[in-house]
């Protein structure tokens, strides 16, 4: 295992064309669940400087990154090498959640090449205080295909006014009753236009 001062150049290019990495999450109390979403896309993704990435988040079926974060911050994301050189690496740190109508997210969201807006619910934001890699030896090489089209298709079909009622619904709250977007749903509601 190899802990690095950050995030450099080398590391960035790497980390950015990753076809999927994973987020870990996870309530302050014992008895809730512990969290891990897959996510993928190209442009989604972004090395903001050295000690600061970020992701794009789109609507999905729940909210359980976004409830943790709002009760502690506590984050981890993870990305393997499914080719090449076998490695795994882990950004720990401080997240929050930074909603589509937020004025912060306008600075943000250039960072990110993916182009589609509609169903944008926020960019989660990550401070990190360890970057560290392992060996990953135990991880298969499979060969990525493409990014799968089903989410932009059915997100463009169904359009932005399907998702104005998913912070009250949808993604309310966590899995465990914790707080997602519901108390906050004037805030994370889907822009109509």
């Amino acid at each position: 295992m190899h802990v690095y001062d950050g995030i450099d150049s080398t590391l960035a290019t790497w980390l950015t064309s990753q076809p999927v990495f994973f987020v870990g999450t996870a309530p302050l109390g014992g008895d809730g669940h512990v969290n891990v979403s897959p996510k993928g896309m190209a442009g989604t993704f972004a090395v903001f400087d050295q000690y600061r990435v970020g992701y794009l988040d789109y609507y999905g079926s729940g909210s359980e990154t976004i409830a943790h974060l709002r009760e502690n911050g506590r984050i981890t994301l993870m990305f393997a090498a499914f080719d090449g050189r076998p490695n795994i690496v882990r950004l720990y740190g401080k997240g929050r959640v930074v909603l589509s109508q937020d004025a912060e997210f306008e600075s943000l969201r250039p960072h990110f090449s993916k182009q589609r807006t509609v169903a944008q619910r926020a960019i989660v934001m990550v401070d990190l205080d360890r970057v560290s890699d392992s060996c990953g030896y135990a991880v298969p090489l499979m060969d990525f295909v493409a990014d799968r089209s089903v989410l932009d298709l059915r997100q463009e079909k169904k359009g932005a006014a399907a998702y104005r009622a998913y912070p009250e619904s949808t993604n309310a709250e966590s899995i465990d009753g914790l707080p997602a977007l519901g108390d906050i749903a004037d805030r994370a509601r889907e822009p109509l236009g």
